[in-house]
C-alpha cells in the first residue's frame, strides 16, 4: 500500500498530524478527500485515511480493488466502520477530526453516526495548516516541478502567430505544457475555483472581473467565467500567461508577460515596479516575518509609484499579492492585508504583484518561492521581463 521511497516521507506527515491532534487532545483523524488521502498516503483512492492519535495508520478502501499491505481493509460502506474498528481492536475515538469543510453533509453525517465520537472537529484547518510546511521530499517534488515549468515557458514565444486569439495560443501552450509532462488538471480549493492549466488574460480581458477568487479575472467562456476570452491578438497589447506547473502533484505557480509588438511607456514602467517590488519582497522576507507585512510593502510601493488604482486589477482588485501553493494551486499562507500567519522554513508560495492597464492589458510577475531557514529561494527562472512576440 505504501510505496517504499514514500516511507520516510509519511512518518513525518503522520507524526506532525499526531503532535497537533496531542495539543488538541484529538482521539483520531479520518480523511477522504483526494488531496488529503495523497498528503497522508502517498496515493488517491476511495475510500478513508485512520490516524489514531497513538498506534499505526488504518486504510479503509472501497476502490480500486488489489491493494495490500498492513492495516488495509476493504469495506463498502462507512456503516461498516464500527464493526471493523471492533473487530480489529481499534479504539474509537471520543474526539474525532473529519474534513467538515470538505465532505457533503451526507457523507459527514454517515461517519458521525458510523463512529459516534463524543465530539467532532475540522480536519480541513489542521491539514491545510500542517500542509503549508513542505517535507523534503515535497521540496523535491517542486523542483522538478519547477524545471519543466521553466522549460516550458522558454517554449512559449514559439506558440504564437499573427492573427491568433488569446484561446488559440492557449491551446499551444497547453500543448507544450502536456509534452513537457503536464499532468493537464490542477486542483484547487473552495466553490467557484473551477480552471484549467492556467489562465491567459490578452488586452483589455485583464480588466473583466470574475466570480472566482484569482489575483485577476478574464471573462472565460460559457461556464468558466475566469481567463481567455477569444480575443485577438493584437498589436500594442500585453498577453499576461498565467499557466500551471503541474508537473508533479505539487504544483509551482508562474506568471510572464509577452507583447504583440511595442507597448506603451507606462505599462514598462508598471512592470519594472513589478520587478522592483519582488526585489524588496526577497531582500527582507524570512522566517518570523509576518505575511501581512509582505502584502503591506508591496502596495506602499506601488501607492509611492502612483500606480495603487491599476494594483491587482483595476474594477475589481484583489486583496492579496501571494498564497501557499503545494497539492492544491491556492494552499496557506495567503498574503493579505489582515494575515495572522508568519513566514516558516519550508513554506512555498507563490509571490504576484501585478497591475493592469486599461488599453494595454496585464504587467508583472509572479514566482514560486522557498522559505529557507536564512531567506527566500526562488525555484521558477524563466526570463523576466517582458518578451516581444
Amino acid at each position: 500500500m505504501i510505496r517504499k521511497e514514500l516511507a520516510a516521507d509519511l512518518q513525518i506527515k503522520w507524526n506532525r498530524i499526531r503532535q497537533a491532534m496531542e495539543k488538541m487532545g484529538t482521539d483520531g483523524c479520518l480523511l477522504s478527500i483526494d488531496v488529503n488521502l495523497y498528503y497522508a498516503t502517498g496515493c488517491i483512492y476511495s475510500g478513508y485515511f485512520y490516524l489514531p492519535v497513538e498506534g499505526k495508520p488504518w486504510f479503509f478502501i472501497k476502490r480500486p480493488n488489489g491493494l495490500e499491505g498492513e492495516q488495509v481493509v476493504y469495506i463498502r460502506k462507512p456503516e461498516q466502520l464500527a464493526d471493523i474498528f471492533s473487530e480489529k481492536g481499534i479504539k474509537k475515538p471520543e474526539k474525532l477530526l473529519l474534513e467538515a469543510d470538505e465532505l457533503t453533509y451526507n457523507e459527514y453525517m454517515r461517519l458521525q453516526a458510523a463512529l459516534s465520537p463524543k465530539e467532532t472537529g475540522n480536519a480541513t484547518t489542521l491539514l491545510r495548516t500542517l500542509r503549508s510546511v513542505k517535507t523534503p521530499w515535497e521540496i523535491e517534488q517542486f523542483r522538478i516541478s519547477a524545471r519543466q515549468h521553466n522549460k516550458t515557458y522558454a517554449e512559449i514565444p514559439s506558440c504564437y502567430h499573427p492573427g491568433m486569439t488569446d484561446i488559440e495560443f492557449q491551446i499551444a501552450i497547453e500543448q507544450k505544457m502536456r509534452l513537457n509532462g503536464s499532468i493537464g488538471l490542477f486542483r484547487s480549493f473552495g466553490g467557484n475555483m473551477d480552471i484549467y492549466m492556467g489562465s491567459i488574460l490578452a488586452g483589455d480581458n485583464a480588466e473583466t472581473p470574475s466570480p472566482f477568487d484569482f489575483a485577476l479575472g478574464g471573462g472565460g467562456v460559457t461556464s468558466v467565467p475566469l481567463g481567455a476570452n477569444s480575443t485577438l491578438l493584437k498589436e500594442g497589447m500585453a498577453i499576461m500567461v498565467d499557466m500551471a506547473g503541474n508537473y508533479t502533484a505539487y504544483i509551482t505557480d508562474m506568471t510572464r508577460v509577452f507583447s504583440v509588438g511595442k507597448l506603451p511607456g507606462e505599462a514598462y514602467r508598471a512592470h519594472q515596479v513589478s520587478l522592483h517590488i519582488q526585489e524588496e519582497i526577497e531582500q527582507m522576507a524570512k522566517p518570523g516575518v509576518p505575511c501581512a507585512e509582505i502584502y503591506n510593502i508591496s502596495a506602499r510601493i506601488a501607492e509611492t509609484e502612483g500606480l495603487s488604482p491599476y494594483f491587482m486589477g483595476t474594477k475589481q482588485q484583489a486583496k492579496f499579492v501571494g498564497h501557499g501553493i503545494g497539492i492544491q494551486i491556492n494552499e496557506l499562507p495567503v498574503l493579505t492585508p489582515r494575515s495572522k500567519e508568519v513566514f516558516e522554513p519550508g513554506m512555498i508560495f507563490a509571490f504576484e504583484p501585478k497591475f493592469v492597464i486599461p488599453g494595454v492589458g496585464a504587467v508583472g510577475i509572479e514566482n514560486s518561492f522557498l522559505v529557507t531557514e536564512t531567506g527566500l529561494e526562488k525555484l521558477t527562472l524563466a526570463e523576466e521581463n517582458i518578451i516581444q512576440l
